[in-house]
């Protein structure tokens, strides 16, 4: 696997703790894996009083939670009107329901925890560029309402209240989901492995290589060591494949690229999404900075398949190309950082949570598909209530393994 790893723009604006690489011999359990699930998981299960060890391979929010957009906002990878027609109306609901919930909870975390991260809701803002995104949008927002979630569809007259430069004319209206969150997403996590250890959670650094049952629990090999745990929490999302073999043709790999403009006044208050190549996304962070990401369609294969985080010419010059289009008024932008994250994606787009296949008291959560900070918290806290009742709460039913949108990517 290459070594040419960038760094985001939040995990060089984070105070990182240093992680000891001692570990213990045994632990009740143990979490594998650093990044939002893992260490929400390890965040709740601390708070409950039961002794938990986070291992993480370099240092918490290293892969896509530190590397990302920063939107905490309810729904998944695809829109709620095809959520609808792929798993139906009841596990739609669903979805929204608990990322929804995971927001209310993410802040309610931040706040309780004194966790300096920039955690605001301004709501989020998807543009239309074109007639079929407008009929698609009122869609979208007349089946959310039904449902009891907020929308509202905007003209181009109020799509341009929200943004404080002019819009360009192929904006010609916007989807509003209100009260959405934004994030600085490593502080976030590091705030959160803070707050874990101050509830007697241990956090260490080591790449675990393989796990095997052990009597009724689980020995663990790593690079610093064996240890022993009760239960087996694996949160590598993109990583999955290569502790859990099964897993590898179900959750792949995917480049997602990002950069980064020196700061501007202020023009977006919201998190702001549109198709313009695939799936473009932005925030203004609080100083003014711009964060933006997306163009995968540009790279060959959509960089699916892709371990490398090194930024590359032809996406990072798309991603440019975006905002100078929509806003044509905006004073010239200057990138101060490129980088890449990896993505865990799966065939049907919505993450999976289930027992380790043929190992007892071993879960594995991934595949976010790039929509993991609206699921982490509540996953994390389902998922320190499944290790300790060992059942697997109705919440997380969708979510399974052999549900059948889920295909082998070997079968697409």
């Amino acid at each position: 696997m290459s070594h040419h790893n960038s760094v985001s723009y939040w995990q060089s604006n984070t105070q990182i703790l240093p992680l000891s690489t001692n570990l213990p011999r045994t632990v009740d359990v143990a979490v594998i894996g650093g990044g939002l699930l893992g260490v929400a998981t390890s965040y709740w299960l601390a708070r409950a009083g039961i002794q938990v060890a986070l291992l993480e391979h370099h240092f918490p929010a290293y892969g896509a939670t530190g590397r990302n957009g920063g939107f905490v906002r309810a729904g998944s990878a695809i829109s709620y009107p095809d959520t609808i027609d792929q798993f139906g109306q009841e596990t739609a609901r669903a979805v929204m329901t608990l990322t929804s919930q995971s927001k209310v909870l993410t802040r309610q975390v931040v706040e309780e925890e004194r966790i300096a991260c920039e955690y605001r809701e301004p709501g989020s803002l998807r543009l239309a560029l074109n007639k079929q995104e407008v009929e698609q949008f009122k869609d979208e927002v007349i089946l959310l309402q039904a449902d009891g979630f907020s929308a509202q569809f905007l003209n181009q007259e109020q799509t341009q209240a929200l943004i404080k430069t002019p819009i360009a004319a192929e904006i010609i209206g916007g989807r509003f989901l209100p009260g959405q969150g934004l994030v600085h997403s490593a502080r976030l996590v590091q705030g959160l492995v803070e707050a874990a250890l101050r509830y007697s959670a241990r956090v260490y650094q080591t790449e675990v290589r393989e796990f095997v049952q052990q009597g009724n629990g689980i020995l663990l090999h790593t690079t610093s060591g064996d240890i022993s745990a009760g239960a087996v929490v694996v949160a590598t999302n993109a990583w999955t494949g290569q502790l859990l073999p099964s897993l590898s043709d179900i959750i792949m790999p995917e480049r997602e690229q990002m950069l980064a403009y020196a700061p501007l006044p202020p023009i977006f208050s919201t998190g702001v999404t549109a198709d313009c190549v695939t799936g473009e996304y932005w925030q203004q962070t609080p100083d003014g900075t711009i964060l933006i990401g997306g163009c995968s369609s540009v790279a060959p294969n959509g960089d699916l398949g892709v371990w490398e985080t090194q930024p590359t010419i032809v996406v990072q010059k798309a991603i440019e190309q975006i905002l100078p289009r929509l806003f044509p008024s905006l004073a010239p932008l200057q990138v101060i950082q490129r980088w890449a994250g990896t993505l865990g994606c799966t065939t049907d787009m919505h993450p999976i949570v289930d027992r380790v296949p043929e190992i007892s008291h071993a879960y594995f959560v991934g595949g976010f598909t790039g929509h993991g900070m609206p699921f982490g918290m509540r996953f994390g806290q389902l998922l320190a209530e499944t290790v300790m009742s060992e059942i697997m709460p109705i919440e997380l039913k969708p979510y399974r393994l052999d549900r059948p949108t889920l295909r082998p990517w070997s079968t697409v």
